[in-house]
C-alpha cells in the first residue's frame, strides 16, 4: 500500500483519535503523518502527498488552504453572527475537526442560486440587494468529534454568499461563508473527505507553499438548457442530478 493511502487508512480507522473524549491523542495523527514523509525521504521514495486540509479562524475571520503542511492561500470569511456551538435549534458555528462529506455545484456559474441544494438557474451578483442566498459552491461538512456532531444534520456549509459586504466579519446563520470567487476556487482545492479545522482563536504561522499544486475552477459557463439568462431564470433539469444530491435544505 502507498504511503498516502496508509495515512489515509489510519485516519479512517481512527477517527475516534479526533474524538473530544481523548484529546491528548489528536497529535498522533499529524505525528504519524510526519513519520511517513520522513520514513518516505529515508527510502528515496517520492514524497508523500497529504491531501489540502483547511482551517478556519473565528477570530481572524480568515480561512487557510494548506497543502503538505504549508500554506497556500488565506481567504476572509463570515462565521456565525450567532456566536459557536453545535447544538439543535441554534444557529451557530461549530468548533473542532470536521471533513468535508458532500460537495454541490460542479460547473454551475459563479453567483448560481442554491434551493434545496438544486441549482434553481438563477445567478445573482455580488451585494444583490435584498437577497441572502447560497450561491455559487456547497461545501458540506461532517464533524469529527463530540462537540460538532450534529453539524451535518444541521447542514453546516462552506459556500458562497451575495452579501459579499459582510465577509470579514461574523454574519452568518451558521455556516462558513465566503466571496463567490474565493469558494470557486476552494472547492476545486478540496477533495471528499478533506480536513477542515474551526477554531476560536487567530491562524497559526505557517510557511508559505514554495510551489503548491493550484486546481484550476472547472468552465463556470452552465449548459444552456439550464439557464436561459440571469433576469429569466429556468429550473434545473432533472437530469442534472450531480446538483441534486439532498432534498429539503432548512438555510438554502
Amino acid at each position: 500500500m502507498g504511503l498516502a493511502l496508509l495515512l489515509q487508512q489510519f485516519l479512517r480507522d481512527n477517527r475516534l483519535i479526533l474524538s473530544k473524549n481523548t484529546p491528548m491523542l489528536r497529535p498522533l495523527v499529524l505525528a504519524f503523518g510526519c513519520f511517513l514523509s520522513i520514513a518516505a525521504s529515508g527510502a528515496g521514495l517520492p514524497p508523500m502527498e497529504i491531501p489540502n486540509t483547511v482551517i478556519i479562524s473565528v477570530k481572524d475571520q480568515k480561512l487557510m488552504l494548506l497543502q503538505n503542511g504549508a500554506r497556500v492561500a488565506v481567504y476572509p470569511v463570515s462565521t456565525s453572527k450567532y456566536g459557536l456551538g453545535d447544538f439543535w435549534g441554534h444557529m451557530t458555528t461549530p468548533l473542532g475537526y470536521l471533513q468535508v462529506a458532500q460537495k454541490i455545484g460542479d460547473h454551475a456559474p459563479v453567483g448560481a442560486v442554491f434551493h434545496n441544494r438544486r441549482f434553481t438557474g438563477e445567478i445573482l451578483q455580488p451585494n444583490a440587494p435584498g437577497r441572502d442566498p447560497v450561491i455559487t459552491r456547497i461545501i458540506w461538512l461532517r464533524g469529527l468529534e463530540s462537540q460538532n456532531a450534529h453539524a451535518f444534520s444541521r447542514c453546516i456549509y462552506i459556500h458562497g454568499t451575495p452579501q459579499e459586504k459582510t465577509i470579514g466579519r461574523p454574519a452568518s446563520y451558521g455556516c462558513i461563508r465566503m466571496k463567490s470567487k474565493d469558494v470557486a476556487v476552494l472547492y476545486n482545492q478540496l477533495p471528499l473527505g478533506a480536513l477542515v479545522q474551526v477554531v476560536d482563536t487567530r491562524l497559526p504561522n505557517v510557511r508559505k507553499a514554495k510551489d503548491p499544486v493550484v486546481l484550476t475552477a472547472p468552465s463556470e459557463k452552465a449548459p444552456s438548457d439550464w439557464v436561459s439568462s440571469a433576469s429569466s431564470p429556468k429550473p434545473v433539469s432533472g437530469s442534472r442530478k450531480n446538483l441534486t444530491l439532498v432534498q429539503n435544505h432548512p438555510r438554502a
